[in-house]
């Protein structure tokens, strides 16, 4: 049996809100409480749930944005959590994400070529301008954009372009882990299947592993392996992708199925 390259053990973000008053008392928010998962070489994992019930939380706590307030995160037998953030850095290669707005994830002052060639000088893949806009090149073909943007600002795009321009960020790196939160929800209908079919078709060419965190189950049925149901910071469901679609054992989980938008034709009576 194939190590998980990522295990999560009991992972818990807690929030301190302000206290109401002079004299109030500070009250905790368990935004993820006591979560639990693995993810294999390779593998698709969704984490579902609605608006609020901790899963972005997860995304962004193993990626250091959120300090954990307990638990252990292993990547490759190695707990990261605890990590200063100098000693995670070289991790960043390794365990990156693709974030929900493309609009606020690029820099509106950098031009595409500076912000994609940022992440090969830091991670030293590249040495010279030369090498880096050889790389950008690729990487731009590879998302289905013209080389020849590069030298173009954020604003000068879509939002779907943006966001190819931010999941190609990310792969130029290739890492081994790619956490895509909500990576398409906010884009137009259109465009959204456009992308997914792009994050799919870049994750089975390269073989990277996924945490895919959304709200949208028609969404995750396209691209998961497994799927992971999450409720007011907990996991109360986790199986295979044919599991939890066709025998959902969570009350909870049939209601979200429930809510999926359905198309029914009436049949004309003659």
């Amino acid at each position: 049996m194939t190590d998980p390259l990522l295990r999560v053990v009991n992972l818990k973000t807690h929030f301190r809100t302000k206290s109401a008053g002079l004299f109030g008392e500070k009250k905790a928010i368990k935004a993820v409480d006591g979560v639990s998962f693995e993810i294999a070489p390779g593998e698709v994992l969704s984490l579902v749930g609605e608006s609020g019930c901790g899963k972005s939380t997860v995304g962004r706590t193993l990626t250091h944005l959120e300090k954990a307030t307990s638990g252990q995160a292993l990547f490759e037998g190695q707990d990261f959590l605890s990590l200063s953030p100098a000693k995670f850095r070289p991790l960043r290669r390794e365990i990156q994400m693709i974030f929900q707005d493309p609009f606020a994830s690029l820099n509106p002052r950098l031009k595409i070529e500076q912000t994609l060639a940022e992440p090969l000088f830091i991670h030293e893949i590249c040495q010279t301008w030369d090498e880096a806009r050889q790389l950008i090149a690729e990487m731009l073909e590879i998302v289905g954009m013209d080389p020849k943007v590069m030298t173009r600002h954020p604003h000068e795009f879509s939002g779907g372009q943006r966001q190819r321009i931010g999941i190609a960020r990310v792969m130029i790196l290739k890492p081994k882990l790619v956490i895509a939160d909500e990576a398409v929800s906010a884009l137009d209908v259109s465009i959204q299947a456009q992308v997914l079919n792009l994050i799919k078709k870049l994750q089975h060419d390269s073989g990277v592993s996924m945490l895919f965190i959304s709200h949208d189950l028609g969404v995750v049925r396209h691209i998961s392996d497994r799927v992971a149901v999450m409720l007011e910071g907990k996991i109360v469901e986790i199986g295979d992708k044919q599991q939890i679609f066709e025998a959902p054992q969570h009350e909870y989980t049939r209601k979200l199925l429930r809510s999926i938008p359905r198309i029914s034709v009436k049949k004309e009576v003659a």
